[in-house]
């Protein structure tokens, strides 16, 4: 595998960063996941997009310039043969010294990673995830803006830590007012109704990719989207219960804190949405190779 390394393709084994990188001392940095189908690169502006706003937010220069970045997502896909899969790009603050000052660092690090990924199993994806409520409270967004989608990802691994101590993947995490923000990893999506509702970013949910792109396929549905503040209540009377990220696509929610959701099963309007999500990630998106040509399969 050949990772990108600050403007170099390197071999994974000689993909290394420094124990001075603040990225690596204080999870000082940025990044984005996104996903790569049959050959192009699906919302690869949008993510970019993402990425050069949370690096402002964070006061981080990207040493490169947006359409390098594109090329340089491509080429990593080339380099490595692939058609499917996932991108991970990196930036770091870069190597500083062992104290906080980020302005010490003299150049951030950017790198990515690109290779096959399979977040959740099939099974999941045919009969639907269970899920747990976390007691770790998801940060407060006045303390750092969900909207940052920044390299410090503690928060969720304690919540993901609880899933799997309780036998589950993934778990529902709470803001400080009892309100649903998210999952770990993901958005969280429920039908009550014949409406969608999702909890508000103000609430602590990520600006998610996918989130958005859900937003599009229901209008296209002829689905109504709310943004209401939801609580575990509503989640557990839902009709039907989903989780969206880049990643984890659409994962259908059979049960949570060991109630079912619905019949306890992917419902007719998760379904509908998955199918509608699958036609258009293979449709859609940024060609790794110039006029649309294909990379051949593995």
């Amino acid at each position: 595998m050949k990772i990108y390394l600050n403007g170099k393709y390197v071999p994974q084994n000689e993909a290394k960063i420094s124990v001075f990188d603040h990225g690596v001392l204080y999870g000082d940095g940025v990044f984005e996941g996104i996903r790569l189908y049959n050959g192009k690169i699906f919302r690869l502006d949008r993510h970019l997009d993402r990425l050069f706003a949370s690096a402002k937010a964070i006061m981080l220069d990207v040493p490169m310039t947006k359409a390098e970045l594109i090329e340089a997502c491509c080429e990593t896909c080339r380099m490595n043969n692939l058609r499917d899969g996932y991108i991970r790009l990196v930036v770091t603050r870069g190597v500083g010294n062992l104290g906080l000052d980020p302005f010490k660092c003299r150049r951030p690090s950017v790198f990515i990673v690109a290779d096959e990924i399979e977040l959740y199993p099939g099974k999941v994806y045919r009969n639907g995830i269970e899920l747990i409520t976390a007691s770790t409270q998801r940060v407060h967004p006045a303390a750092i803006s969900p909207a940052i989608k920044s390299l410090n990802y503690l928060n969720n691994i304690l919540a993901k830590i609880e899933a799997i101590h309780a036998g589950t993947i993934e778990a529902i995490m709470l803001n400080s007012a009892g309100y649903v923000a998210e999952c770990t990893g993901d958005n969280l999506f429920i039908v009550r109704g014949g409406r969608l509702e999702t909890p508000p970013v103000s609430d602590g949910a990520l600006v998610g990719i996918t989130r958005t792109v859900l937003f599009e396929l229901a209008g296209k549905l002829k689905l109504t989207v709310g943004e209401p503040h939801l609580t575990r209540y509503d989640l557990m009377t839902a009709d039907e219960c989903f989780l969206t990220g880049t990643a984890a696509e659409i994962v259908p929610v059979a049960k949570i804190d060991s109630r079912p959701v619905g019949a306890g099963e992917p419902g007719p309007v998760t379904l509908k949405l998955m199918a509608e999500f699958h036609k258009l990630t293979r449709n859609e998106g940024t060609p790794i190779l110039p006029g649309g040509r294909q990379v051949a399969a593995k």
